[in-house]
């Protein structure tokens, strides 16, 4: 990952893992290094720029105050010219401290486990020489402490042991006295005798491992801020290490590209007009009348507008204008080319009407579909994902990327998918029956005990009323996807969802591939979608009966003891997925609001009769 010219990098990755699993301030482990991922400032060139407005407009009111100019750009790609410059992405040697990995003979008594705690100063040529002039292998320490704001930095391991401020510089040990693992049996020593403690008490006390300095060590090694917060303990593999602040939307058919470019061609005349009157006024000079021809004075304006930025357009949600145009044609919509970016057919009812389909409205193929993600932040220890409208929240606590944002890593994943519209009377006369709002009180309970543990989070649609139809639709989508992954040639982990509960609008699932390769475009999901009665038939009968009922049936959501608490009857034996499907990391669940449980509820929206 080296920028230099003439110098091999240090390890490769795809460039779409540089916008996921590993994006700026990332630890990651290369073949002979452990190392913290640059920020956008060490990112060599060579990226394309990738086109969106709809998703950069969306951007720019994340930041405060917003951005006037933004732009997406791919992360830079591996370059097999030779004599090209080398493109690549700095990455920063951390953590600083290591172990030895031999096991050292005279420490060992009984059980324990002793091996050195060394600092990179003290290596010579990737080495550690005792003093036995003994040459040890060492390995990163995987123990460091960050904060909630996303900082990192080592353990301060000298006044760890010995508990506070000290000028000793003995060795020291870090011993594992059993078998086990667990942090309570892995204990820091020093050769002082005066410093022992343990690993558990770095996870367990707030103030163990003093307050946080502010360093932000992927943006260059003097970046730093306030902060104050107190560090945690976090372990360099752990899944909370690392939560990538995501932003995606799918690129939507120009369903105005005529009226477009008409307007762009009298721009110099129109761009400055006030009201329809003063389009029917401009209209009458010759060339404004031959351009505009075949076209309404409102249409004319309202594209104006929203080359102004003042459309009502700007101001829809992401998953509000896509379900729009998703429910927008009744035959087919977009374009129907190998390098289209959007294209959707209606799939006529006749060829999926079932009794179990009577709260189906349609079903949509859409064969072409081009997703756009973009990285806007990343959080540690928890994760914060967009809401069920698909936006961000502004505001939000995100460590940043670089030092001055001018342009965010974006990537375009083109794909397939099939969209199901459910109708809305039906839902809304679901979410008035009794029995239905008495489980969205249990619910409820559940998500008020989340908030309590995670000091008063909000999610902005449960506040809103917005919890049942969404935990309904969502849990269906993962036992749909469940259904189809296993006939339609792609690993559920390929397959994606978006839930779309509009009260407004309507309320759909999509499912989608979408990947940066070839993979994504097989085929296998339009043609499972040819037969969606089949697969959604599947899909009911297998949520009814878990592998781990009656436990998970009669889970009550805000049960201290199982601490989940935005689950109802949902586990991984029934409808938790990989969570790079889900858009909500296996949350808002409850599989007994789709179908009857081994409880006969009765709060299902899809009846037993139905299915």
């Amino acid at each position: 990952m080296s920028r230099q010219t003439g110098r091999r990098p240090h390890g490769q990755i795809r460039r779409s893992q540089l916008i996921t699993s590993f994006g700026p301030g990332s630890m990651m482990d290369l073949p002979n290094h452990s190392v913290l991922i640059g920020g956008l400032d060490s990112w060599s060139t060579g990226g394309d720029e990738i086109i969106e407005p709809r998703l950069v407009d969306k951007l720019k009111q994340l930041f405060d105050p917003p951005l006037q100019v933004l732009k997406l750009y791919s992360p830079p790609p591996d370059n097999d010219d030779p004599t090209a410059p080398q493109t690549g992405i700095t990455a920063w040697q951390f953590p600083e401290w290591f172990i030895t990995q031999d096991v050292d003979s005279d420490s060992r008594r009984g059980t324990v486990r002793a091996r050195m705690l060394v600092h990179r100063r003290m290596l010579t040529k990737g080495k550690f020489i005792d003093d036995n002039r003994k040459k040890r292998s060492v390995v990163p320490v995987r123990f460091v402490r960050a904060c909630r704001n996303g900082h990192i930095g080592d353990i301060n391991w000298y006044e760890f042991v010995h508990g506070g401020d000290t000028d000793c510089r003995r060795q020291m040990w870090i011993e594992e006295r059993g078998t086990s693992g667990d942090l309570s049996e892995v204990w820091v020593r020093c050769e002082c005798g005066k410093g022992e403690r343990s690993m558990a008490q770095a996870a367990e006390y707030r103030q163990s491992l003093g307050n946080c300095d502010g360093k932000r060590p992927w943006l260059g090694p003097y970046s730093a801020e306030k902060c104050g917060e107190p560090n945690r303990l976090l372990i360099r593999t752990a899944s909370n290490a690392y939560f990538p602040q995501l932003m995606s939307v799918i690129s939507l058919p120009d369903r105005h590209e005529t009226i477009r470019e008409a307007v762009e061609t009298v721009w110099d005349f129109i761009g400055e007009v006030e009201d329809v009157g003063e389009v029917k006024y401009e209209r009458k000079k010759a060339k404004v009348h031959a351009a505009l021809a075949g076209f309404k004075d409102e249409e004319v304006f309202a594209e104006i507008q929203v080359r102004r930025g003042q459309s009502a357009e700007t101001a829809k949600s992401i998953k509000q204008a896509e379900m729009e145009t998703l429910i927008a044609s009744k035959d087919e919509l977009g374009d129907d080319r190998p390098d289209g970016n959007f294209y959707a057919r209606n799939l006529p009812r006749e060829s999926w009407k079932a009794p179990w389909m009577n709260h189906v409205e349609r079903v949509v193929l859409v064969h072409r579909l081009r997703e756009v993600m973009a990285q806007v932040g990343f959080t540690r220890f928890e994760a914060v994902s967009p809401d069920i409208d698909g936006e961000l929240e502004i505001g939000v606590r995100r460590a940043s990327l670089a030092r001055e944002i001018t342009w965010l890593p974006a990537i375009e994943n083109r794909g397939e998918g099939v969209f199901i519209q459910f109708r809305k009377q039906a839902v809304e006369q679901w979410a008035t029956r009794q029995d239905v709002i008495a489980r969205g009180t249990r619910l409820l309970a559940g998500y008020e005990a989340w908030k309590a543990e995670h000091s008063g989070a909000k999610k902005k649609f449960v506040e809103a009323g917005g919890l049942l139809p969404y935990v309904l639709f969502h849990s269906f989508s993962h036992l749909l996807l469940t259904a189809v992954s296993l006939e339609c040639g792609y690993p559920a982990s390929s397959i994606r969802e978006r839930i779309y509960t509009i009260p407004d609008v309507g309320y759909g699932v999509l499912l989608y591939t979408g990947t940066s390769d070839a993979e994504g475009t097989l085929g296998g999901l339009v043609q499972v979608g040819r037969r969606i009665h089949e697969h959604i038939r599947n899909a009911l009968e297998m949520g009814e009966l878990c592998s781990n009922d009656p436990v998970c049936a009669q889970h009550e959501p805000a049960n201290p003891h199982e601490r989940r608490f935005l689950h109802g009857a949902a586990c991984h034996g029934c409808v938790l997925i990989s969570e790079t499907s889900c858009e909500q990391h296996n949350e808002f669940l409850d599989r007994a609001l789709v179908v009857p449980t081994v409880e006969h509820l009765g709060v299902e929206f899809f009846g037993l009769g139905n299915v």
